[in-house]
């Protein structure tokens, strides 16, 4: 029972966090990730990917449908941010002392261990 409980307590974590950033995006445009994505010769449609990995896989991963799946489009996606907005400091630490691209990895590692783990007892369709 504790570990299906903790099991959504991550689902919820990792796409209740990962929601603010989608939501942010809707509001205020992906204009900076075209950007990124054209200074890495990458076309700007990529960028519209952004609202499926962080708007529409962070709900179904909070509701645990299909919850390795979404989790995995979560990594995904977020592999995609450290490659393109954080790949410089990969090596570096912040001026607080932490590590530059911990958030980013925590979501990246988080939504990995959704995948391996599954969704969980406390899931709309478990997986």
């Amino acid at each position: 029972m504790h570990e299906n409980i903790a099991k959504l307590m991550l689902r919820v974590m990792v796409g209740g966090l990962m929601l603010f950033h989608g939501i942010y995006k809707a509001t205020h445009g992906i204009a900076p990730i075209k950007g990124m994505l054209a200074a890495h010769h990458l076309p700007d449609f990529f960028g519209y990917g952004v609202y499926v990995g962080e708007i529409l896989a962070p709900i179904f991963l909070i509701m645990g449908w299909k919850s390795r799946w979404w989790a995995g489009i979560i990594a995904v996606t977020m592999a995609g941010a450290i490659y393109l907005a954080h790949s410089k400091d990969i090596f570096a630490i912040n001026a607080h002392g932490a590590w530059s691209i911990e958030l980013p990895m925590l979501f990246f590692l988080s939504s990995l261990a959704i995948v391996l783990l599954g969704s969980g007892k406390y899931a709309i369709i478990r997986d």
